[in-house]
């Protein structure tokens, strides 16, 4: 399963947050750290913009030989879309560059009901339909195909949010959800603002942030 990561670096609550130091260690490379815990995935590549902004996050990114892919900046949809062409796959999981604490376990769980229904020719796999796991936790595996088919109907608020247009149009995709298995925290786990990473850093010390699991 290719694992597409999609950042920016032009935050405006929080700029340049995906190369802020957690624990000595950028945002960003929390995020594939995490993701690389799955055996199920078989390639991560980040997905970022072609702006001057994101060229410092590029050369960080290249420094450490992690796989890039630029497109544009508010049609995240077609960014995406295009990375998964490339590397010729018809799924991809989408994972955003803001979920530091993003559970493997989640990713795999989301591979295997996918692999379990690949007769059934899904479009998306997802566990945010409705949302039920807290922020930072959201996981979704996208069909390239569904994908590419409706870029064209899409307009400029679903191409940033790459897969609002088939939620607001559920009756037409075959879309399946999954939610915990248990009790979960209720606790904001995504950093949109250095409030947030507060927040988090006072319940999560480096141990428990590196090793965390929802559930």
């Amino acid at each position: 399963m290719l694992a597409l990561i999609q950042a920016r670096s032009n935050s405006k609550r929080f700029n340049k947050k995906v190369l802020y130091k957690i624990y000595n260690k950028p945002l960003i490379q929390h995020v594939i750290s995490k993701i690389k815990k799955s055996k199920k995935i078989s390639k991560t590549v980040v997905a970022t913009s072609k702006l001057k902004t994101d060229d410092k996050l590029v050369k960080y990114l290249r420094s450490k030989k992690i796989t890039v892919y630029r497109g544009e900046l508010t049609n995240v949809a077609a960014r995406l879309c295009k990375a998964a062409e490339k590397y010729k796959k018809l799924y991809f999981i989408r994972i955003s560059a803001d979920s530091p604490l993003i559970d493997y376990t989640l990713i795999d769980r989301a591979i295997k009901i996918l692999r379990n229904n690949i007769q059934n020719k899904v479009d998306i796999v997802t566990n945010v339909f409705p949302k039920k796991f807290p922020k930072g936790q959201s996981v979704e595996i996208i069909n390239r195909h569904t994908l590419n088919k409706n870029l064209k109907y899409m307009n400029n608020s679903q191409k940033e949010h790459v897969t609002k247009f088939f939620y607001e149009n559920c009756s037409k995709f075959k879309i399946i959800n999954f939610k915990p298995k248990g009790k979960i925290t209720k606790f904001k786990l995504s950093i949109d603002s250095k409030k947030d990473l507060k927040n988090i850093l006072k319940h999560y010390d480096k141990k428990k942030f590196e090793n965390f699991k929802v559930q």
